[in-house]
């Protein structure tokens, strides 16, 4: 029997890194930065007024003050959006606006509330100083600074930073192709009427929505029937050109496991028993001539969506030129739960304010439960009792960071 360890350094040796790609700025949102962005432009990008006001030469309002003001004649305006070039002349005053171009020859802004308004003359209150309200070129960023870092998630922030440094396009991480394969006869689509025997097909779902909340693209989903040879037609050649397929299914020790059946002839495929509760039948290997990693994970719902973070989470990180280590973090056991010895263990939990707690019922196929976990709590193979104080190492799930509605 293999060590969880053991089974996710095996299936890491299957894959290497997919090149970065280069996409444009618009399509980036939620992708992860292969490479630094660098600023093509300075931030800002020429001197500008940070209120509205009067531009003036701050010699020209020494002194200024509501006792004493100074008295200058109106210039014109300068709104925002202006692209004109304006000079300043000597004891004059120009009308501006929050961000437009400063006027050749100021120094400085004094507010619209230090003075009467006016429009051809105005009596300014303030002697503002060099400098006073003024947003100077590149204060923020300069021409090839770096503004995000390889490896950052890019959000609407992100983004506008990006936008902002006049840069167009972004290279990130690839996002792996995943073609995804859920195995039984008893399997229907969900929405249909269930027959004597039948299940809806949630496994399938389930994985595809995890592939794309870990930044990964499906780009095949379908049941299969527990045809043998219709599985071994496909499996030599999987439609869509994946980088890796997972199956869900027919791995265990049953006379009826098509998956484990089908893949055994090949040679390419190992079927092992993983220390791990749930999820221990698991396989992996090569299948097709383009050599293409598969992973074939348990039937049992939570089975399989453990499996998903322990082992497919890794590889698809490994895919996309990321550290396959998934993080954990540290928290207190609100209250107590036993373990089997000899195993690892992976405990769905509510992490609250309070601490970890079982979300419920834990068998594999309880799925209730699992929609209310927020956290795989990593219990070791030693543990057999967790008590309510202890620390325990917890797994964040894919997709929690998602809105999950009120609970």
């Amino acid at each position: 029997m293999r060590t969880v360890d053991e089974h996710r350094a095996a299936l890491l040796a299957l894959v290497a890194a997919l090149p970065p790609v280069t996409v444009p700025l618009s399509e980036a949102l939620g992708r992860l930065l292969a490479a630094d962005v660098v600023a093509a432009v300075d931030l800002p990008g020429f001197d500008n007024s940070a209120m509205d006001g009067y531009a003036v030469r701050s010699a020209d309002v020494a002194g200024a003050s509501a006792a004493s003001p100074v008295v200058l004649d109106v210039d014109g305006d300068i709104a925002a959006g202006d692209t004109r070039r304006h000079v300043l002349r000597p004891g004059v005053a120009m009308r501006i606006m929050t961000g437009a171009p400063l006027p050749e020859g100021a120094d400085a802004i004094v507010p619209v509330e230090a003075s009467d308004g006016g429009v051809s003359r105005v009596a300014l209150t303030l002697a503002a100083e060099v400098g006073r309200h003024l947003r100077s070129q590149g204060e923020d960023v300069h021409v090839g600074d770096v503004v995000l870092r390889g490896g950052t998630r890019l959000g609407p922030g992100q983004v506008a930073l990006a936008a902002a440094s006049n840069v167009a396009v972004v290279t990130v991480a690839p996002r792996p192709r995943v073609t995804i394969l859920s195995t039984g006869d008893e399997l229907v689509p969900p929405g249909t009427p269930l027959e004597h025997g039948q299940i809806v097909d949630s496994n399938s779902v389930m994985l595809a929505a995890l592939v794309s909340a870990a930044g990964a693209e499906v780009v095949g989903r379908s049941p299969l029937d527990d045809d043998a040879e219709a599985m071994a037609s496909l499996l030599r050649d999987v439609p869509g050109q994946p980088d890796l397929v997972l199956t869900t299914g027919g791995v265990s020790m049953g006379a009826y496991d098509t998956v484990k059946e089908v893949l055994s002839d090949t040679g390419t495929v190992d079927f092992v028993k993983v220390a791990m509760r749930p999820g221990m039948p698991q396989g992996a290997g090569v299948v097709g001539e383009q050599r293409t990693p598969i992973i074939t994970l348990p039937g049992n719902p939570v089975s399989s969506f453990v499996s998903f973070h322990v082992f497919v989470l890794p590889v698809l990180r490994a895919l996309a030129g990321l550290d396959p280590e998934v993080a954990t973090t540290e928290a207190m056991a609100a209250e107590g739960w036993s373990s089997i010895g000899g195993k690892v263990e992976f405990t769905r939990v509510v992490l609250g304010a309070d601490g970890a707690r079982p979300s419920g019922g834990q068998g594999s196929h309880m799925l209730g439960a699992l929609a209310e976990a927020t956290h795989l709590a990593v219990v070791d193979a030693e543990t057999t009792q967790i008590r309510p104080g202890d620390t325990v190492q917890l797994v964040s799930l894919v997709g929690e960071n998602l809105p999950r509605g009120h609970r």
